[in-house]
């Protein structure tokens, strides 16, 4: 028997649980606007609130379970690291308040327009920030995208500021996880960030007391559960993204990716029965071109890196 039989089916077994992982993140944020409608009257800005806190309540669990306390401390006594993810944190409250706002308003399929264009505006800004040379397949996909969200500038008669607003907070937030993902794991990320929220999310939390009043607790005891498990419901796919990531190439998690923005659009189309005119399916098949262009131009990029050297552990990042 070859000796080197037994680790191949070691790394492959890891290469599937790697794919399922990552696969089952995907899945879950696929259907969170669904989750998301559970919790109604619970309004956006309560939610996004309460999101953050128990956020924090159930990264600290997890960081007590795992003892890695002085590995959060060693992370804390680094200002630079620090403000990275005050920079973070900064960026996913304004995308997981856009995309509650959209999903609780009946804009679920502009949320997946904002997820499908997201790896442009990621190519896209690799080129503007960190100044990479782009081919000429990318620049195509991007004049594709442009065209697609003009189309639906024009045609539907309203601008799509929630895609683009999702696309470019997120695109922005994986650039900076990208500066601090390595000396950070996806558990002391997440609470970091929201830790630097958790002022905000309390000041929220006295202003809609004040105003419209607080659904904690006062809908039911289903309510109340579904909504003490928010926190619960944005870590697991983090963890389980961060544990498929390490353990398939970064091109797998590049197609996998679209899982999520294409449940949403079902999700908007079938089950919320939002309406989408002409324009916007064409503004959608253009951009689903472009997705399609950049995604070959990936795949071929990947082979030519793959002959030259062995594969690189594909980053952790994280969604909506």
């Amino acid at each position: 028997m070859n000796r080197a039989d037994p680790v191949s089916q070691d790394d492959a077994r890891e290469r599937t649980l790697g794919g399922i992982y990552a696969f089952s993140a995907y899945l879950l944020w696929g259907v969170l606007p669904l989750y998301f409608f559970l919790l109604v009257p619970t309004g956006p800005f309560e939610l996004v609130a309460w999101r953050i806190v128990l956020s924090l309540i159930f990264c600290a669990l997890l960081i007590t379970l795992t003892r890695s306390w002085r590995r959060l401390g060693g992370i804390m006594r680094q200002p630079r690291l620090l403000a990275l993810t005050a920079l973070g944190g900064a960026l996913i409250y304004v995308n997981w308040q856009v995309f509650i706002y959209a999903a609780l308003t009946n804009h679920v399929i502009e949320t997946s327009l904002g997820y499908f264009i997201n790896p442009i505006v990621t190519v896209l800004l690799g080129v503007l920030v960190l100044r990479e040379r782009m081919r000429v397949t990318q620049w195509v996909a991007i004049g594709i995208a442009a065209l697609a969200v003009g189309i639906i500038i024009v045609g539907y008669g309203s601008f799509p500021w929630i895609a683009l607003t999702l696309a470019a907070s997120f695109g922005t937030y994986g650039l900076v996880k990208k500066k601090y993902g390595p000396s950070v794991d996806a558990v002391s990320g997440l609470t970091l960030e929201t830790v630097w929220l958790t002022p905000l999310a309390g000041i929220v939390l006295v202003v809609v007391a004040n105003t419209s009043g607080l659904t904690m607790g006062a809908h039911g005891a289903w309510h109340t559960a579904l909504l003490l498990l928010v926190g619960v419901a944005t870590a697991v796919p983090l963890l389980l993204f961060s544990a498929g990531a390490r353990r398939v190439p970064l091109t797998v998690v590049g197609l996998l990716q679209f899982v999520a923005p294409i449940l949403q659009f079902l999700i908007g189309l079938l089950v919320l029965q939002e309406p989408m005119p002409l324009e916007r399916w064409i503004g959608f098949a253009l951009v689903w071109v472009a997705l399609a262009v950049l995604t070959a131009d990936s795949l071929r990029a990947a082979r030519r890196s793959r002959r030259q050297v062995p594969e690189a552990p594909a980053p952790i990042g994280d969604v909506v």
